[in-house]
């Protein structure tokens, strides 16, 4: 905002456009010179020099014009006055003030050697937000002027304000302040480092803000989609765009005709055992954030119902021919491919679509091994938080941990949950309050033999698979040698929660000796070579 400068350019004329104020541009007599009129109040400034007035007024006011304009060429002569009729039947009504308005800027000439100010301070409350809707849009490429009278009757001000807030300092830092609070919040206060990561909370944090569309999380078990499921709903709160609870709800443990009553609630009597009314899930989220974890578990009749009550906000209860109604912001989250469940019939395309116009997919911990470290500080924070007492590692234990973390041998079939109970287990046995080499060791060995037996089972899978991937005939050519390659390649993909991340540790040493380090597109065509894609390896 700027005001006081002198406005006068060496190329550039200055115009302002605006509407004459019936009522605040009012006036008659001599006495008139003692009101305060905006639009004529434009040229008693020094530092503000207008070269034309384009004035948009109704044939209604035709002698009040002529007033206005009278006093515009007393004060400024050189000023050159052009008047626009401008006719709108209803100015408090919106749509037509803005259609008026957008037909006048559509034929409007703008030209380069002229330099545009809106005067927003006449007309409706109605005309002054859609000026500032085109200016802001750049339909108008041009900047706000605002007057206003001050406690002197004829000492005025005006403000120019520029709508490009990149220009402003102060706002810009308090927006990216803003924005990473937003962001450090969805991530629970850690500063992660994955750029991909990064990227895809920043949106996610944009559209919860934005939108009260369902969104769908995706990935494996364990990668933090509940957390933050909770961590949107307590972003949305903070703003005040909930009023409701945070209900959640992990779909595969309904099961049954106690599904239906579960999420949908039931009447008395409704069957065998409901010696009461119950509201269901559904109704306890009104206003709120239903989470529906797993959600392709569902049954196929909780999905029509679901389906039902994000459309119209409505559903039946058991045994109820009355409608319930519930105003939620539906969550779900999913390990599962949707796509090809709805394609083997196990999950409604209807219901796939409308929950799936915000999709994010949350890598697993072997995708964000970056992330590892600060993940470590932050779950030692909450061990000291949960049980008072402040545990830390020696430096070479916590290094020696961390590159075990971050290697290939590290599987985190349960991403987080692994990390959490390694932490709790190594904080928990630590003797003084320090996590030693020895307890690091114990530690490691404790996971590896986890995983060697879900690593074994896997393999175990891939070996008995490759007749029902291949067919006998094919399986019949090919050299046990590349069986046992393809058994373990199988495993491995399986184990991973992406090609790319299958990919890094299949080729772990040798991609640091080649240029491109596009192991995606190597393990993609060593599957062609049997006629096998990700998809396919996958979901047998």
């Amino acid at each position: 905002m700027a005001g006081g400068g002198c406005l006068a350019h060496a190329m550039k004329r200055n115009v302002v456009i605006g509407q004459l104020g019936t009522t605040l541009d009012r006036g008659a007599g001599p006495k008139r010179w003692e009101r305060w009129r905006p639009t004529v109040d434009l040229f008693q400034h020094e530092d503000l020099l207008v070269d034309r007035i384009d004035l948009l007024a109704s044939d209604r006011d035709a002698a009040l014009v002529r007033t206005v304009i009278a006093d515009i060429r007393q004060i400024s002569p050189k000023t050159e006055v052009v008047l626009h009729p401008f006719e709108v039947r209803d100015p408090w009504d919106f749509e037509q003030m803005y259609a008026a308005l957008h037909d006048f800027v559509s034929e409007y000439d703008f030209v380069d050697s002229e330099d545009y100010l809106v005067h927003i301070t006449t007309g409706t409350h109605v005309s002054q937000i859609c000026l500032f809707l085109l200016t802001e849009a750049r339909f108008i490429p041009g900047r706000l002027l605002q007057t206003s009278p001050t406690s002197r009757s004829r000492d005025h001000a005006f403000a120019i304000i520029d709508l490009d807030l990149s220009r402003y300092d102060q706002i810009a830092r308090r927006f990216a302040t803003r924005t990473e609070e937003s962001l450090s919040y969805l991530k629970s206060g850690i500063q992660t480092r994955s750029a991909r990561f990064n990227a895809l909370i920043q949106q996610l944090e944009r559209v919860a803000i934005r939108s009260r569309d369902p969104i769908l999380l995706m990935g494996p078990t364990g990668a933090g989609k509940s957390q933050l499921a909770r961590r949107l709903f307590e972003l949305k709160q903070s703003r005040h765009q909930v009023g409701g609870s945070f209900v959640e709800v992990n779909c595969a443990t309904l099961r049954g005709d106690a599904a239906m009553s579960a999420l949908f609630g039931h009447t008395k009597g409704a069957f065998t055992g409901a010696v009461s009314a119950r509201q269901g899930l559904l109704r306890a989220a009104h206003n709120g954030i239903l989470f529906l974890d797993e959600i392709g578990e569902l049954g196929a009749d909780e999905q029509a119902m679901l389906l039902r009550a994000i459309e119209d906000g409505t559903f039946l209860p058991v045994g109820s021919d009355k409608p319930v109604v519930s105003d939620f912001q539906l969550i779900a989250g999913t390990n599962r491919d949707l796509r090809r469940r709805t394609a083997d019939g196990q999950f409604r395309d209807d219901l796939l679509a409308r929950i799936n116009t915000w999709t994010f997919e949350l890598p697993g911990l072997s995708e964000r091994t970056a992330d590892i470290e600060p993940n470590i500080d932050y779950e030692l924070e909450q061990f000291a938080k949960r049980r008072d007492t402040r545990i830390s590692f020696n430096k070479e234990a916590r290094d020696r941990f961390l590159k075990f973390c971050q290697s290939p041998d590290a599987l985190w079939t349960a991403n987080f949950r692994d990390l959490n109970a390694a932490l709790t287990r190594m904080a928990t046995l630590a003797p003084s309050g320090r996590i030693d080499s020895e307890t690091v060791d114990d530690e490691i060995a404790r996971l590896r033999a986890s995983w060697s037996a879900a690593r074994n089972e896997k393999r175990l899978s891939s070996h008995g698979n490759l007749e029902e991937l291949l067919g006998t005939e094919r399986l019949d050519r090919i050299d046990q040698f590349d069986r046992a390659q393809l058994s373990y390649v199988i495993s491995v993909c399986r184990e991973s929660a992406s090609l790319s991340a299958a990919g890094r540790r299949l080729f772990d040493v040798s991609r640091l000796e080649r240029r491109s380090r596009n192991d995606a597109d190597r393990l993609k065509k060593y599957l062609a070579r049997f006629g096998l894609n990700w998809a396919a390896v996958n979901d047998a």
